[in-house]
């Protein structure tokens, strides 16, 4: 049997990804058992990004804070706060901040085991480990 559980953001480590990008893990198969999926949000400071990359499973991105230029499979759009995009799996995309204050974003991996791809070098990490950086 499993158990529900609830975490407080405040007291989730940092995972500084390089560039003053720091991520923030809030459920996924370190912290929650029997999850089915891996969420949490990613701070990304005035001209920062993600570098074109792909993953293992689908993800959903909300924009919380700031403003983002987002490309997916080769679209680019504009988002801000409380836009959404679904991305699936082995689809090449970025999200990057285009506004002049801190971009927030939460994300919700369909998989509890979540890679990415580096699309210019071809690299596969596993999500929030220590290559997996901008």
């Amino acid at each position: 049997m499993s158990q529900g559980c609830t975490i407080k953001y405040d007291g989730i480590d940092v995972f500084s990804r390089g560039d003053g990008v720091q991520t923030r893990l809030m459920i996924g198969k370190g912290n929650a058992q029997s999850t089915p999926f891996t969420t949490g949000t990613t701070v990304f400071p005035p001209g920062c990004g993600a570098p074109m990359h792909t993953h293992n499973c689908a993800e959903q991105v909300t924009i919380l804070e700031g403003r983002a230029e987002a490309s997916i499979d080769g679209r680019i759009v504009e988002l801000g706060p409380m836009d959404t995009s679904f991305v699936p799996a082995d689809i090449p995309h970025y999200f990057r901040n285009i506004g002049e204050s801190n971009l927030v974003i939460l994300w919700v991996y369909g998989a509890r085991d979540v890679t990415r791809t580096f699309t210019e070098t071809g690299e596969t990490v596993p999500h929030m480990s220590p290559r997996d950086q901008v």
